[in-house]
């Protein structure tokens, strides 16, 4: 297993490889055949950053039939997708802004896979699993009040800052053995197995691809457990995969 990260020291944004408390840089990204340069720093001198910059992050919903239920929807009979943009993702230990326009907003910790390359409908004996580089944790914060006023997704989950993703991406790992824990203000609020999830991590691929080119480093977020609820300024939100780590982010007012 390897744990990948992208930081920054001295004004240079780097990818790089975790080992312990020291982070050796890469050339490159590492699904783009980034190698190790043999330059280390100490992870307390480094700023982690967010670990992809995707051309689009996907996401699902309701891909847990107790989450479906406890916002009074039906299960879904395919994968329900939409889109957040890159312009709302934030590093660990980045604010979270709460938009004035909103009245509530949510949290709902998620299982991310990373892309390692292009993807476009893989063939049925193919294992749409190979395409995945790693995983990584991602908050798919939401404007509630707005998504139930507007029935869309878009503008409720687009915000700037709606997207803590990190703190690392890890590979190697099994993903039907991970479950997603997330914690404000250090009470644990959801727990849910990616086993539990409706519609696999394959068939999740392989219907996203049908759909759209993957292209290397994009996310797709698999889904939310049950137990989503409201965060208030000062809170702060931590989506906890072990193998992962810990995504934590503060709840902050708009400037």
């Amino acid at each position: 297993m390897a744990r990948y990260c992208r930081f920054e020291t001295g004004g240079m944004t780097q990818y790089g490889v975790l080992a312990g408390e020291e982070v050796e840089a890469l050339t490159r990204a590492p699904w783009a055949g980034g190698q190790p340069i043999s330059k280390f720093y100490a992870l307390k001198e480094v700023r982690l950053l967010a670990p992809g910059e995707p051309s689009k992050i996907v996401c699902l919903g309701r891909n847990y039939r107790e989450h479906a239920a406890e916002l009074g929807h039906e299960v879904p009979r395919e994968p329900l997708i939409f889109l957040k943009p890159p312009s709302a993702i934030i590093a660990p230990e980045e604010a979270i802004v709460y938009p004035p326009v909103s009245q509530r907003v949510d949290y709902e910790g998620e299982l991310a896979m990373v892309i390692g390359r292009q993807c476009r409908q893989p063939r049925t004996q193919e294992d749409a699993l190979a395409y995945v580089f790693g995983y990584t944790c991602l908050n798919d914060v939401t404007a509630r009040d707005i998504q139930q006023a507007e029935g869309r997704f878009t503008r409720a989950k687009g915000f700037d800052t709606f997207c803590p993703l990190g703190p690392v991406i890890a590979t190697g790992l099994d993903p039907t053995k991970l479950t997603v824990e997330t914690y404000v203000n250090s009470e644990q609020r959801q727990q849910g197995r990616a086993r539990e999830m409706i519609f696999s991590l394959d068939a999740i691929i392989r219907f996203v691809s049908s759909v759209m080119t993957l292209l290397p480093g994009d996310i797709i977020a698999t889904g939310t457990p049950a137990g989503v609820g409201p965060l208030k300024i000062g809170d702060v939100v931590e989506v906890v995969i072990e193998g992962i780590g810990r995504l934590r982010n503060r709840v902050v007012a708009a400037p």
